[in-house]
């Protein structure tokens, strides 16, 4: 494992994870696929498609609900993948949890998981559930002009609202909020491998 992904791993062992637990939420799980292409650390996205029942049209990381076969949120990441996107578990080399997120709309606690895929990889995607496979150079995740950040009164409480654009897509919500979280720790990540 080169440098870089063994420093993510450690920092993400190393941090104190933020929980939500409420049971009048839905629990589920995505995975946050990095890989090296051509020299470069990319992160997969998925565009749901228009006929999916909650987050029609958006971008999201690959993942889904909770369910009594899955054991664990780990379980619930990686067979969602498999159902996704055809990744199979066993190519996914995991490196760590990053804190829950909550939707705003769905009603979901959202974990997310921290792993390298292979690359090149052969995807196939449920045709009911993914529009479009995205693949995202970190480092056009980090440009300045990515990133918008806003300030949102909902009921009267002040949250942070972040929205990244890649080329003609937006990356928004529960989605942009953990892309956000994972690219402060990417950020550390390369301060501390002088990269």
């Amino acid at each position: 494992m080169e440098e870089i992904l063994q420093r993510l791993k450690h920092i993400l062992s190393q941090r104190r994870k933020s929980y939500i637990t409420d049971a009048s939420r839905i629990a589920s799980a995505v995975l946050v696929p990095i890989y090296k292409k051509q020299g470069e650390y990319h992160i997969l996205l998925t565009q749901r498609t228009e006929t999916v029942r909650n987050h029609k049209g958006q971008i999201s990381f690959p993942g889904g609900v909770y369910e009594d076969r899955d054991k664990t949120l780990q379980s619930t990441a990686l067979r969602e993948c498999n159902e996704e996107i055809a990744l199979a578990k066993e190519v996914v080399e995991l490196l760590g949890e990053m804190d829950d997120f909550i939707t705003a709309t769905s009603n979901y606690i959202i974990t997310p998981f921290v792993a390298t895929i292979p690359w090149p990889y052969t995807f196939k995607p449920d045709p009911r559930e993914v529009e479009e496979i995205m693949e995202v150079p970190v480092s056009s995740l980090l440009d300045k002009g990515c990133l918008q950040v806003e300030t949102e009164v909902t009921d009267g409480q002040e949250s942070i609202a972040y929205t990244y654009n890649y080329r003609d897509k937006v990356i928004w919500g529960a989605t942009a909020e953990i892309l956000n979280q994972f690219l402060d720790i990417w950020t550390q990540v390369m301060k501390d491998t002088g990269t």
